[in-house]
C-alpha cells in the first residue's frame, strides 16, 4: 500500500525524523476504533429507540439545553 502525503505534511515528518510508518498505523488503528465505537453507539441507540420510542419534542429540547449547558461550563466544542 502507498499513502500519499501533501508536501508539508512529507517534509515535518522526515524534518522531524518522525517514524511515519508507525504513526500512520496508529493513526489507521485509532480510526477504525473510533468507527467501531460510532457503529456501537448507533446499535445502542436503535435499540433503544427499539424499546422505548422516539423521543418527544419536550425531551429533546431537554437533552439540548443540557448539551449546552455542558458546553457551555467545559468549554466543549459542538460534534458535527
Amino acid at each position: 500500500m502507498q499513502v500519499y502525503l501533501p508536501e508539508p505534511l512529507y517534509r515535518a515528518v522526515k524534518e522531524r525524523a518522525l517514524p511515519a510508518s508507525e504513526l500512520l498505523q496508529e493513526a489507521v488503528q485509532r480510526e477504525l476504533r473510533r468507527q467501531q465505537l460510532m457503529e456501537a453507539t448507533d446499535q445502542y441507540l436503535a435499540n433503544l429507540v427499539g424499546e422505548v420510542g422516539e423521543p418527544t419534542a419536550e425531551e429533546l429540547a431537554q437533552a439540548e439545553a443540557v448539551v449546552r449547558g455542558i458546553q457551555d461550563r467545559y468549554g466543549a466544542q459542538p460534534r458535527t
